[in-house]
């Protein structure tokens, strides 16, 4: 009787480790909201039970056409009407004249950092003393420069300080922080060979599991893998964070597309710029030097490979996010950073950014044409995955050097999409609505409709017609509480870059 006893508990403790644990995504981000405290209320610009934005054109996120002179009534931080400009406003509602903006809904950064690359002693040849790069923490200006922007929803896409991020959540969800809601992802996911000293090294696959097990635990929402894990440790994390509810996505190398997408990844960053499965002398497991550069140089949208490659994806509902502000070097037509966004950087991280600027433009041009093939080749991929059903989502991956910075970063990804092809209103779509579906988050952010939370951007012009007014942003509403986008960035100028 004792031995029956026992596997009959055995069996039982089998089964209750194999079920999922239950946990409510969408509540983590999108906590209720609170009231803005006292180290925020100095950037409320508009405030009120019912407040009402008349004359306002509404490019609602969807990719429809636009809503002229239309008035948007929020009531208790959620979308109450959409109506005619002349229609009955409720009594008591503060009432903002909108003529000659248009409203959006929040950026959904889907590729953010709560960090910068920090290169001390960097010299005019580009060489520093520290051989292993540091990654500082921005926790004070790096949520101001994405609300400031627009991005209201934000994920971090890999972290190096995860109980700093999960503790700048709180803050922000409480009221006592300034700051978009956010998705904290886990550290990284990191193999063996990694070159940021600061990043763990696992060391195999049940490692990997645990590892995703302890951070879920402390309230982490999503999991980034990188560029030297396993195959096997990449599985192990995978059906962990699945079992719990949770979605990985990776910025990968020594685990190529196709190997990523059979294990069951959700999502894989930077586009189609990493993918290493064509790199000469691959090796399983084992990140190539060329960290995928011939496989993108190969790789015409036309090819049948890519056209492999894309169906294999969709139809395993594996996620793309393009992330090209970070590759824009790359690009002919590469812009630099303008006077605002210079303003907002520390002298050093603004000398380290003119050094590197000054390294790319003395490039010799047969460097710069194969640069340039890869940025093509990426644009047409990515609207190819489009085209074909994927679902792409974006973000601009502010670190390195310093040619992105948050919020600036978030909306120069959207005015990129659009110069690879995308028609602005897709673009737009894609750096809100879509990256709300990926998050399950659908039904309270990501599109401008009644019932939904008041997550909004004002900006002057019309986006929907000429895209680089998606960079005139007066007024970021993040649950009905419309904030100041100047006062934010001229709280945080010449900081971006030292905390």
């Amino acid at each position: 009787m004792r031995k029956l006893i026992g596997l009959l508990l055995g069996a039982t403790m089998l089964v209750a480790a194999a079920s999922p644990v239950r946990v409510d995504v969408g509540a983590r981000i999108l906590p209720p909201a609170a009231a803005p405290g006292k180290a925020v209320t100095p950037f409320v610009k508009i405030s009120g039970k019912t407040i009402a934005l008349t004359h306002v054109r509404v490019i609602d996120g969807t990719g429809a056409k636009p809503l002229e002179d239309r008035t948007v009534i929020i009531e208790n931080g959620r979308i109450a009407a959409i109506q005619p400009a002349g229609a009955r406003v409720p009594a008591g509602a503060t009432i903002v004249d909108m003529t000659g903006r248009s409203v959006l809904p929040g950026i959904v950064g889907m590729h953010d950092h709560m960090y910068y690359i920090a290169r001390p002693d960097l010299d005019a040849d580009g060489h520093a003393d520290v051989p292993s790069p540091l990654v500082p923490q921005m926790t004070f200006s790096a949520p101001r420069l994405y609300l400031a922007a627009g991005v209201t929803t934000m994920r971090t896409t890999g972290s190096v300080e995860p109980y700093t991020d999960l503790n700048v959540k709180a803050q922000i969800d409480a009221g006592a922080m300034p700051g978009p809601h956010m998705d904290v992802t886990g550290p990284y996911l990191e193999g063996p060979n990694s070159p940021f000293i600061q990043m763990h090294q696992l060391r195999d696959a049940d490692e990997a599991r645990k590892m995703v097990a302890f951070w879920a635990d402390q309230g982490v929402t999503s999991f980034k893998a990188y560029m030297n894990i396993t195959r096997a440790q990449l599985k192990a994390a995978i059906d962990e964070a699945h079992r719990r509810g949770l979605k990985v996505t990776g910025h990968l190398c020594s685990v190529t597309y196709p190997e990523a997408a059979a294990l069951g990844i959700d999502d894989l960053e930077h586009g189609f710029w990493v993918n290493t499965q064509n790199d000469p002398g691959k090796v399983p497991d084992l990140c190539p030097p060329t960290v995928g550069a011939p496989t993108l140089a190969g790789m015409g949208a036309g090819s049948p490979e890519a056209k492999a490659l894309i169906k294999l994806l969709v139809d395993a509902k594996v996620a793309i996010t393009s992330t090209l502000p970070v590759f824009e070097p790359s690009s002919p037509n590469y812009r630099p950073l303008s006077e605002e966004a210079l303003a907002a950087l520390s002298p050093q991280a603004r000398a380290d950014y003119l050094i590197l600027r000054s390294l790319a433009a003395k490039a010799p041009a047969e460097r710069a044409a194969a640069r340039a093939r890869l940025w093509g080749n990426e644009l047409k991929l990515e609207r190819a995955f489009v085209a074909a059903g994927g679902l792409l989502v974006a973000g601009p991956d502010p670190t390195g050097a310093g040619n992105v910075l948050p919020g600036y970063g978030d909306q120069r990804a959207i005015m990129l999409l659009v110069e690879g092809g995308f028609t602005p209103l897709e673009a737009i779509r894609i750096g809100t609505l879509n990256g709300a579906n990926y998050l399950g988050l659908a039904d309270r952010i990501g599109s401008i409709a009644t019932g939904k939370i008041a997550d909004l951007i004002v900006v002057r012009g019309d986006p929907s017609q000429r895209i680089a007014d998606i960079e005139n942003v007066e007024t970021v509403f993040k649950d009905g509480i419309g904030y100041d986008s100047a006062a934010l960035r001229a709280s945080v100028q010449g900081r971006y870059g030292q905390y």
